[in-house]
């Protein structure tokens, strides 16, 4: 990694400085480090990383103003990127159009927005694993779409992904999806 990759970290941290995980109120930071080495760890180019660093200021942190400094920072790549793994969360859609949208947008995604997609899907389900192992049931009330819409959503998102990429990247995320859908289909059997 070069300058470039320390400058898009110190720039991610800056404008999430102030964002916390929903669900375990840690620095959104980790989400963005854990997206990036998942990134490298199956691949990725330095482009590709900062992408995944990046992969939510455009979404989250200040739309169209951040896409024009991450061009002028990064270049072309990077910026497409980020855009194509970014929501547009301004567009009047509700949140499952908002969704669905996002999954039919990965069949005309090049394999580099495909990849960071997949390793942000695999970090969240992870991290949805360990939460609802600690606190069960109670998690579900802190995202939109609940427990239906968010395990509908990464379900939709895992098959699109493995429809248009494989390997070992979208294997780890069919196998955490499965554990977190046993673990929840385990919970519910028991409520029964």
């Amino acid at each position: 990694m070069t300058e470039r990759f320390n400058k898009a970290l110190v720039y991610a941290n800056l404008l999430h400085r102030n964002q916390k995980r929903k669900s375990t109120g840690c620095p959104y930071i980790s989400h963005l480090l854990a997206v990036s080495a998942l990134v490298m760890d199956f691949g990725g180019d330095e482009d590709e990383a900062i992408a995944a660093l990046l992969h939510d200021a455009v979404e989250d942190q200040g739309g169209h103003k951040v896409e024009s400094r991450i061009r002028r920072m990064f270049g072309d790549r990077v910026t497409d990127i980020v855009l194509g793994c970014s929501e547009d969360r301004f567009s009047g859609l509700t949140w499952k159009q908002r969704k669905q949208a996002a999954i039919e947008a990965l069949a005309n995604s090049d394999a580099s927005v495909v990849l960071v997609q997949s390793a942000d899907k695999l970090h969240n389900i992870r991290s949805l694993n360990l939460e609802y192992r600690q606190h069960g049931e109670t998690i579900w009330k802190l995202f939109k779409g609940g427990k239906e819409g968010s395990l509908w959503y990464y379900r939709a998102m895992t098959d699109a992904i493995t429809q248009f990429s494989s390997g070992q990247l979208a294997d780890e995320l069919g196998l955490a999806l499965s554990e977190l859908e046993s673990a929840v289909n385990r919970n519910q059997a028991r409520q029964v």
